[in-house]
């Protein structure tokens, strides 16, 4: 489907198509990543502003849900709780809670996340993140 056919607020479906493909050549992991750790956090953020994005939410959350089993989801987001949400700021404290992380290894891990340095970023990146558990997981 070409860009120019897709109205922007669709952009999901071209989304979930791509994530079989990463999930066939990167594994599971990249394939979560991708879809909801990045494009689903983004979507809902413009959905925040834009009725047509949010107006594809049911469908998008839907589709995740076709994509993953419950339990890869479930797996996934308490993953992303503990290793992104709730980590400490200092990476050599309470390593051991968290588990063996090689293969969370992130290129970008260096550089902090822009809404650790801001608190009402923050705020609004947590609640995002319990939206995000209240849809796929309801």
């Amino acid at each position: 489907m070409s860009s120019s056919a897709t109205e922007f607020h669709k952009i999901w479906i071209d989304q979930c198509a791509a994530t079989e493909d990463i999930r066939d050549h990167f594994g599971l992991q990249s394939a979560l990543d991708y879809l909801i750790g990045e494009k689903l956090f983004s979507f809902l953020r413009a959905a925040e502003q834009d009725p047509l994005f949010a107006a594809e939410v049911p469908d998008f959350v839907r589709e995740i849900r076709r994509l993953f089993a419950t339990e890869v989801i479930r797996d996934y987001l308490d993953r992303l709780e503990k290793t992104k949400y709730l980590a400490p700021l200092d990476p050599d404290l309470e390593m051991d809670d968290l588990g063996d992380l090689d293969e969370l290894d992130d290129p970008d891990e260096d550089e902090p996340e822009p809404w650790l340095e801001n608190p009402v970023m923050g705020a609004e990146e947590l609640l995002r993140f319990s939206r995000v558990r209240q849809l796929l997981q309801s």
